[in-house]
């Protein structure tokens, strides 16, 4: 087993329960944690046998671009990509959080985390 980390995913986006965070958008940042087996790729050196982290960046990207009220559907839809991305994909842990939330007080960040492994 081995594990692939694509750390600080920087985007902007239209997330929130809030008209103005739909129409206003802000910054995200999104971490991305892949347990598989990474055993055939360390000796091939071929990227076809491993986890491709581009191809986890490209999914967060993309779900990140649609629109939704809460971070746990979007972290969600996140972790249903990477699942479907590669069959060597054991377990994903994916942290989406908003930089700067329009809440009361000075809040640097407010996150979720889901992790899901493979059944």
């Amino acid at each position: 087993m081995g594990k692939v980390y694509v750390e600080n995913i920087r985007v902007y986006a239209h997330h929130g329960c809030l008209p103005e965070e739909t129409l206003i958008g802000s910054d995200y940042r999104v971490d991305v944690w892949v347990v598989g087996d990474l055993t055939v790729s360390a000796v091939s050196d071929n990227l076809e046998d491993t986890i491709d982290y581009v191809g986890i960046c490209d999914c967060v990207k993309e779900e990140m671009a649609i629109p939704s009220k809460l971070l746990e559907h979007v972290a969600k839809r996140i972790v249903k990509r990477i699942f479907d991305l590669n069959a060597i994909v054991d377990e994903v842990k994916v942290k989406v959080s908003k930089i700067n939330p329009p809440i009361g007080g000075h809040v640097a960040t407010v996150a979720v985390e889901m992790c899901e492994i493979k059944k």
